[in-house]
């Protein structure tokens, strides 16, 4: 059986949305940051990012991981990209060809938006967005994002997914990175075909439980 270690509230959402899609069953070992915690290391500190357990399982000290058959992933992007291909489906590449534009699309997304869109999420998480630091960083973050937004947009004029007309593990990557930005409005109502998309994943059944379950998590 697919094991998951991490929280709803991480990037393990990523891994969990897609076990819902596909219809695994799955055991989830829930793994904490260990920067939520006064102490990690403290006797009776849940079992998180940095206890030897967990460590043990994931040297970088991170969340997610998942084990299968013996074999240990520790990247959620890495993760989602095995499940969908090792247990296929219209989530899945049809081909080489589907597969190159897969791994294409994912890896623009994690290097041209991801790091801009966590800026967004880490300044609101640090309580920072009204202060004159904070909004300086969004608004930097916004127009780092324009371009990318820009391209998707441009791209979504003919298509409703990223690979055409199909709901792909790609869209479900894009779609957990374009979700950092969702505090920025204004940023979406000018990229109105990446909004529509955005809404259209995260419409999903898979989608829908996976939030239920992160909003009834500890913050």
């Amino acid at each position: 059986m697919l094991t998951i270690h991490g929280v709803y509230r991480s990037r393990a959402s990523r891994a969990y949305w897609l076990a819902e899609e596909l219809g695994l069953a799955f055991r989830s070992v829930p793994v904490i940051q260990a920067r939520r915690l006064a102490d990690p290391h403290a006797a009776d500190a849940p079992l998180n990012t940095q206890s030897p357990a967990f460590v043990a399982l994931n040297p970088m000290a991170q969340i997610p991981v998942i084990e299968e058959d013996g074999l240990v992933l520790t990247e959620s992007l890495a993760i989602t990209l095995y499940l969908a291909a090792r247990h296929g489906g219209p989530l899945a590449a049809a081909d080489g060809r589907e597969e190159a534009l897969i791994l294409e699309w994912t890896l623009w997304a994690a290097t041209s938006i991801e790091p801009a869109a966590v800026r967004i999420v880490q300044t609101y998480d640090a309580g920072q967005e009204e202060t004159l630091a904070g909004k300086e960083t969004v608004a930097q973050a916004v127009a780092a994002l324009e371009r990318g937004f820009s391209f998707l947009e441009g791209y979504l004029v003919e298509n409703d997914y990223v690979l055409g007309n199909r709901f792909t593990v790609a869209d479900l990557n894009l779609a957990e990175i374009f979700r950092y930005a969702m505090s920025e409005a204004a940023l979406f109502d000018r990229h109105p075909r990446v909004k529509a998309w955005l809404a259209r994943c995260q419409a999903r059944p898979a989608f829908q439980t996976m939030m239920a379950r992160r909003e009834a998590e500890a913050a």
